[in-house]
């Protein structure tokens, strides 16, 4: 089963299933999940080739779905789901395939379509240090700089990065070989009847209008929402206004 770390303990609503994006683990999202775990219980989750979960040359959005199912089913069965871009991606895919294991989602930034926006280059950039020369993080982050400008990037990567065994919590072959499918969308007939947020970043340009009527097909109780001043990364943007959108939609208003 995927590496899980929890947040409060079980009540009688349903836990709350947090899934990352790509590159990412369940410890980008401890604050939120903390803050959020003072009405529910929290799962955050590693997904497979990242962080603490098991590696696997597959990465294709039906195995990453599976894996949440079995996620859900360890911790009761059913769950509220959120899930942001790859992530976003897999719980969509969960809903249309386990339906009855999801009661609410929400989904972070990305639509259930094909994408342009590769990070191949990110994964290249991460390959290409050598970590024999690196005894602190910000070794490994001069090295970055000189493929990655940004440092915000820079510092999103490298809390994968296990400077003590000098390895990445990340399967970088894996994740490279299945881009294609990280970026694509499976072919998935049928829809899912529940309530589903599509939140996005008021500057992101990863949920356009052109893309509703596919949403609207696969999940006809969508409700589209914007967070003013947030870009693709909206929850480390704006963590305080994503908070509160959350909280509304999980508490159904």
């Amino acid at each position: 089963m995927l590496n899980t770390v929890e947040h409060g303990t079980p009540n009688d609503r349903p836990p709350l299933l947090i899934v990352h994006g790509l590159y990412g683990s369940a410890r980008n999202w401890g604050v939120i999940a903390k803050r959020l775990s003072d009405e529910r219980h929290v799962i955050a989750v590693d997904m497979r080739n990242h962080g603490s979960s098991f590696q696997s040359q597959s990465h294709s959005y039906p195995d990453m779905a599976q894996d949440l199912a079995e996620v859900i089913d360890h911790y009761g069965g059913q769950a509220d789901v959120l899930g942001h871009s790859m992530g976003g991606k897999a719980s969509m895919v969960l809903g249309l395939t386990h339906p009855e294991k999801v009661d609410r989602m929400i989904v972070a930034d990305i639509a259930p379509v094909p994408y342009n926006h590769t990070q191949i280059h990110l994964v290249r950039a991460m390959q290409s240090l050598d970590l024999t020369h690196v005894e602190k993080r910000s070794d490994a982050d001069r090295l970055l700089s000189g493929f990655i400008e940004s440092p915000s990037v820079r510092a999103f990567l490298l809390q994968s990065l296990d400077v003590t065994e000098k390895r990445w919590r990340l399967n970088l072959e894996a994740l490279a070989e299945n881009m294609p499918l990280v970026l694509g969308f499976p072919d998935i007939s049928g829809s899912f009847g529940g309530n589903v947020l599509m939140l996005s970043g008021a500057t992101s340009d990863y949920v356009l209008p052109e893309h509703r009527a596919r949403i609207k097909e696969l999940f006809p109780k969508a409700k589209f929402a914007k967070i003013p001043g947030a870009g693709h990364w909206l929850h480390a943007d704006k963590p305080r206004e994503f908070e509160a959108a959350i909280r509304a939609f999980l508490n159904g208003r």
